[in-house]
């Protein structure tokens, strides 16, 4: 069997998918905790294969895993979120940066082994449940985290030429506004990975919950979590200094001019001073 997520936006109105998805004849699972907050959870009839029930979960933060689910359904299931979705990602990077795990059912305790969840048989619905959520929660940060990657890759890319540039004594073609809002763009995407999301720290969730906190940690370990983090700040921080230093650039110019623009006001204004003494 299939576990597969995307991350397909920024957000989602949870709400109103859920309403939506209902019209549509999905059913919500309601068994969660309370303090699973900001997801959706959703059964599906017909799963893709016997011996597990479809499921789909959906988290605020813009990602989507389905379980066991014919890829029929799942395109429907998209195409229905589509409506739903704040700041919708590019369709080709979507489906290029998703996260798909084998899983089978088996005989004692859940856990990822090699690449493949391995789900406890003997667990009642609501447990397995959770057990889901936990493995989800992972692939969700990964795929979140594979679509900034991509944002980051495309902002090192528009900026490669300016070191050479700088090197090699050429104007630099940005201007100051444009300098700015590059500065904007790292500080925003900065802060979506180390402030508004849960890469750095283990989710409140899973305080109480030492099986579920084991099987969420291991999951991130085996997708690189940590260590795929710890690359993009590296990488932003050379980012940002490297646009510092364009500014600085930038401000030295102006800084430059209005001094040029001052000497030549005082001596136009000395060369009328002489022009009244002498004539």
């Amino acid at each position: 069997m299939h576990c597969t997520a995307f991350a397909t936006a920024d957000e989602y109105h949870l709400g109103n998918l859920s309403q939506d998805l209902a019209s549509h004849g999905y059913v919500e699972v309601t068994s969660l905790p309370r303090d699973a907050a900001n997801i959706l959870v959703i059964g599906v009839e017909n799963s893709a294969k016997e011996g597990d029930p479809g499921t789909i979960f959906f988290f605020r933060e813009g990602a989507a895993v389905f379980w066991n689910v014919k890829d029929k359904t799942m395109k429907h299931v998209m195409k229905v979120l589509e409506k739903h979705e704040i700041q919708p990602y590019e369709i080709a990077l979507v489906h290029w940066e998703n996260e798909e795990l084998n899983y089978i059912k088996i005989e004692g305790q859940s856990k990822l082994h090699r690449g493949e969840i391995k789900l406890n048989s003997e667990l009642d619905l609501d447990d397995a449940i959770l057990e889901k959520f936990a493995f989800s929660n992972a692939l969700c940060l990964s795929v979140k985290l594979a679509i900034w990657e991509a944002s980051l890759d495309k902002f090192i890319e528009s900026i490669q030429s300016i070191p050479e540039a700088l090197k090699a004594g050429k104007k630099l073609k940005l201007s100051h506004e444009e300098v700015m809002q590059k500065m904007g763009e790292l500080f925003a995407l900065r802060h979506r990975i180390n402030l508004s999301s849960d890469f750095l720290i283990t989710p409140d969730f899973y305080w109480d919950r030492e099986n579920l906190e084991e099987l969420y940690d291991k999951t991130c370990q085996f997708l690189s979590i940590g260590r795929r983090v710890k690359v993009m700040n590296e990488k932003l921080q050379h980012c940002m200094e490297l646009t510092d230093l364009m500014r600085n650039h930038l401000n030295e110019k102006r800084a430059l001019r209005l001094e040029w623009m001052i000497v030549i006001l005082i001596t136009i204004e000395v060369m009328f001073e002489l022009g009244r003494v002498l004539f």
